[in-house]
Formats: C-alpha cells, sequence, structure tokens
C-alpha cells in the first residue's frame, strides 16, 4: 500500500527505512523522500514508526499535552476541563439578506 502518493512510496519502503535504522520522520525523508512535498503521508509515516517502536515525535507529545492523542499513548496529563461559569445572553442577531445577482 503507498503511504506518499507525491513519490510513490510504499509501506515496505517506509518499514526497510525503520528497519535500516531511520527512527524520525525528517530521516525516512532523507532515503526516499516521503513526506517532503504535500505532507499528508506525515502521520501515516509516524505511525509505522510508532508501531515499530520508535520513540513518540514532538507533535505526539504535544497531542498528548493539549489532550487530543490517544489516552493509552499518553506520556503527559491532558489539562483540566474548564470550570463552567456563568455565560452573557446573546444580543439581537441580524437577519440574512439575500445577495442579488445582476
Amino acid at each position: 500500500m503507498y503511504v506518499c502518493m507525491c513519490h510513490a512510496v510504499t509501506e515496505d519502503q517506509v518499514k526497510e527505512a525503520i528497519d535500516g535504522g531511520a527512527g524520525t520522520p525528517r530521516q525516512i525523508a532523507k532515503g526516499c523522500k516521503a513526506g517532503t512535498d504535500c505532507g499528508s503521508c506525515v502521520r501515516r509515516i509516524q505511525a509505522l514508526l510508532g508501531e515499530h517502536g520508535a520513540r513518540p515525535c514532538p507533535t505526539a507529545r504535544l497531542a498528548a499535552k493539549l489532550g487530543l492523542a490517544d489516552p493509552q499513548v499518553q506520556d503527559v496529563p491532558a489539562p483540566a476541563a474548564p470550570k463552567p461559569g456563568p455565560t452573557a445572553p446573546l444580543g439581537p442577531v441580524a437577519p440574512v439578506v439575500p445577495l442579488r445577482v445582476a
């Protein structure tokens, strides 16, 4: 299966790079250029790294800090939820006026 469509890089090629010592998306990119164009494959590359025992990348640690990561992977406690408080009433809402096309 392809991981990077921009450079036609497959999962097997990424796994070979990991087996060859690559431990970060940047190190994988040096070998096969995956993740260097549009960037949509970087998350999959990070997942493959994680599946092969690589240390979580800074993005994963940041997601954990923000409470967005999978709870099993978090190494940083999630932030406390905001305390409920009084809410201000909404003011009047302007009517929606359709646009006229000439």
